[in-house]
């Protein structure tokens, strides 16, 4: 596995890899690999011809600076488990390197980035959108491999590449989960027991919505109260929101017609914690074909 740290060795390497016709697929990350991290790494390396894994800890997404402070951080362990995955490349550039004194450019995706979590957070799919523009000239990738666990850092990142044009395929993945259902997070390392075990509420919250919707129910407000309701019942869980909104434009919606996104984010201890799942009504059955009032290609005699 190589090392890169420069962005302009990483972007020249990158360089050569493409003038030669070999794929390369992105895996951006910030540390703290957990299992959720190994499998887009895998699915990056047998999608691709080379596997590039990025490790930055961006600090322009962070609105909080004592919470960019607090985040995991454990080179030596991300370095033995992306060596046991096999990846080719790992860069490491320094928060120097990614913004440099002089920077003056920075990319903001405005209505997706607005309500949930840019509501509470505000510049950070700023910094997200930056970074992820950033990584993708550097890194000149066909793939770049996302998971659905942070869902609206995916639907950000797709408004930014569909309105700029940016050439890579994105590869959205399936959350990983732990064995008790909660979504694996770097972040989950700074919750002590007692804030790991009350931390099932979010997964079970999001089954107690996916129940009610199986059952018929198609009312967001409805929806959204009983999972808050749920929520409340865990005495170390404080609630920041619950929304039920559009899976696309992540706008308000009335009635869910469309798949519709139940997010929610809340806090345990000092550690906050965000999770989602996606409510898709079934596809109405096709109405029969109505015959062609001009196709005569049954009526005996004609040239078939």
């Amino acid at each position: 596995m190589k090392i890169i740290r420069e962005p302009h060795e990483m972007q020249q390497t990158a360089l050569t890899l493409r003038d030669k016709a070999i794929r390369i697929g992105l895996v951006p990350t910030m540390g703290a690999f957990h299992d959720g991290h190994v499998s887009l790494m895998r699915r990056a390396k047998q999608e691709n011809d080379v596997c590039v894994v990025s490790l930055f800890v961006n600090p322009l997404q962070f609105n909080d600076p004592s919470d960019f402070e607090r985040y995991p951080r454990d080179e030596a362990a991300d370095l033995e488990i992306a060596r046991t995955v096999g990846v080719d490349i790992l860069f490491m550039p320094s928060a120097a390197a990614m913004y440099p004194p002089d920077a003056q450019t920075f990319v903001e995706v405005t209505r997706v980035s607005q309500p949930l979590c840019g509501r509470h957070r505000p510049g950070h799919f700023r910094g997200v959108a930056t970074v992820v523009a950033k990584l993708l000239m550097i890194t000149l990738p066909r793939r770049v491999y996302f998971g659905l666990k942070d869902y609206q850092q995916c639907r950000v990142v797709a408004q930014m590449a569909r309105d700029l044009y940016f050439p890579p395929d994105l590869v959205f993945c399936p959350t990983v989960r732990e064995a008790d259902g909660l979504a694996m997070s770097s972040r989950n390392a700074r919750l002590s027991p007692e804030e790991r075990r009350a931390a099932v509420v979010l997964p079970r919250s999001l089954e107690l919505a996916q129940e009610l919707f199986a059952a018929g129910e198609t009312n967001p407000a409805v929806i959204r109260e009983r999972v808050h309701g749920q929520l409340m019942t865990e005495p170390l869980a404080e609630v920041e929101y619950v929304e039920v909104v559009d899976a696309q434009t992540l706008e308000p919606i009335t009635e869910i017609t469309q798949p519709a996104l139940v997010a929610i984010a809340a806090h345990f201890g000092r550690t906050r914690l965000i999770d989602s799942v996606v409510l898709t009504p079934p596809r109405p059955e096709p109405e029969p074909s109505a015959p062609d009032p001009l196709d005569i290609s049954d009526v005996p005699g004609r040239a078939r």
